[in-house]
């Protein structure tokens, strides 16, 4: 039989676990600081434990983490590895190095359900949800795991239609027997599930981004299903009703298509959306996928729609394209595997 992995186990699980076995109460945080502070290996690293406790350990657990399965670098630095989950199927995550800070770019799901238009990970289907082991093992197994300054939860899934999972893996950076990092350093993204976004806001203190993409209900319908049954107006209307604080940040993702989503029109359609929100707003080139007709606007276009919202007072960046050379926008290089091995089964 497998070995249950430690690793992703918060505090209050791994007193669990030492107290099954029979072990001292103080074995759960000696065991967390080894995880999550030293960076042990494996259970026998874990020299401060006595040799029974590690023997019993051993028995049943492991630590559980796994180094990427490859990965592909960028002309501008940025780097995509690819992870192989405990069902050995595969997940993405992109490092994105920059002057004054290392971003990881991590994923929350094999695939997804929600069927956005522009999104290549749709194109996979719902496979699984990721364990806390899993997403956590995207940032321990890096190899520029050191260098990181902000984690942002935006790759593969919807990070909200894993709530559990995602929240546990929060608690274990943010606490103090985890990595004690700020949760101002992690951002975490949703399509707008409203009830799992309210647990987030009322469970935890990292930074919230939602994916705007159209003001327009119509319009948002044919570029992300969720509208049909939570609307960008209500997901909007479930922001007022709670107080953020001077340092915690609520922004919006607003991916720019040609055409479609990038007038005027849009602009004003944003105001009134957003009217009286404390929040800023992430316009984002689109990388093209395979089969769309969706094609991204051009940068004259999006300056434009950036001076108008930011005319308004409303913070808006121009968010800077990586990786475009080596699959890194979300999904393409793990569905490519993905077709890769699907075409040899056929074979």
């Amino acid at each position: 039989m497998s070995k249950e992995a430690l690793y992703g186990k918060t505090l209050n699980e791994l007193k669990e676990c030492v107290k099954e076995l029979g072990l001292p109460a103080f074995t759960s945080k000696q065991i967390a600081d080894w995880l999550y502070k030293k960076h042990a290996a494996t259970i026998d690293d874990m020299t401060n434990l006595s040799k029974k406790a590690r023997l019993q350990l051993n028995d049943r657990y492991e630590v559980g983490l796994q180094a990427p399965q490859s990965y592909q670098e960028s002309v501008d630095g940025t780097k995509k590895y690819l992870f192989q989950t405990n069902n050995q199927q595969f997940i993405e995550a992109a490092y994105l190095p920059e002057v004054n800070r290392n971003t990881l770019c991590i994923s929350s799901q094999v695939g997804c359900k929600m069927g956005c238009l522009f999104c290549m990970t749709a194109r996979q289907g719902f496979q699984k949800n990721l364990s806390t082991n899993e997403i956590l093992n995207q940032i321990a197994s890096l190899p520029e795991r050191d260098t990181l300054t902000n984690i942002v939860y935006m790759g593969m899934g919807e990070p909200m239609d894993n709530i559990d999972n995602v929240l546990k893996s929060l608690e274990i950076i943010t606490s103090d027997w985890g990595y004690a990092w700020s949760p101002r350093r992690i951002n975490v993204s949703t399509i707008g599930i409203v009830p799992a976004m309210r647990r987030f806001i009322e469970e935890s203190e990292a930074h919230l981004a939602i994916s705007l993409h159209s003001p327009f209900n119509d319009e948002r319908k044919q570029l992300m299903p969720v509208e049909n049954v939570y609307t960008a107006e209500k997901v909007v209307e479930t922001l007022r009703n709670y107080d953020f604080g001077r340092q915690r940040r609520i922004s919006f993702e607003y991916i720019m298509f040609k055409g479609v989503n990038d007038s005027v029109k849009h602009v004003n359609g944003i105001l009134q959306l957003l009217n009286g929100i404390k929040c800023r707003i992430n316009l984002i080139h689109f990388h093209p996928i395979p089969n769309s007709p969706l094609l991204g606007s051009d940068y004259k276009t999006m300056e434009m729609f950036r001076d108008k919202l930011s005319q308004k007072g409303i913070t808006t960046t121009i968010r800077k394209s990586r990786g475009e050379d080596i699959y890194a926008a979300c999904g393409l290089l793990s569905t490519k595997i993905l077709i890769k091995d699907n075409s040899e089964k056929d074979y």
